[in-house]
């Protein structure tokens, strides 16, 4: 009788010890599929603006026209006669051309 619940009493230990480690149990599985989980969406996230700055970078070598709103951009000038109209932009946007 002694024998059968020796087995899970040891099994309730590894648990407990499981739980407890910071370093090699649970709760550092927990750690690093959170960071797992983050990391897959900043993945995501820079996929997304890699594929944006593709497309600025194809409308920059084709279209005489975003070459000249870049540069104008850039540079912040106007033709005479224009009106520059300056937006604030959002908080950490970064200027795109389509």
């Amino acid at each position: 009788m002694r024998r059968l619940l020796l087995v899970p009493a040891i099994v309730a230990l590894a648990v407990v010890y499981a739980m407890l480690d910071e370093t090699s149990g649970i709760r550092a599985w927990l750690r690093l599929r959170s960071h797992l989980v983050a990391s897959a969406g900043r993945i995501d996230e820079l996929r997304r603006e890699v594929e944006a700055l593709r497309q600025e970078s194809s409308a920059l070598k084709h279209d005489p026209f975003a070459t000249e709103r870049a540069i104008r951009e850039d540079l912040e000038l106007a033709k005479p006669g224009e009106m520059v109209v300056r937006l604030p932009r959002p908080e950490g946007a970064t200027p795109r051309i389509p």
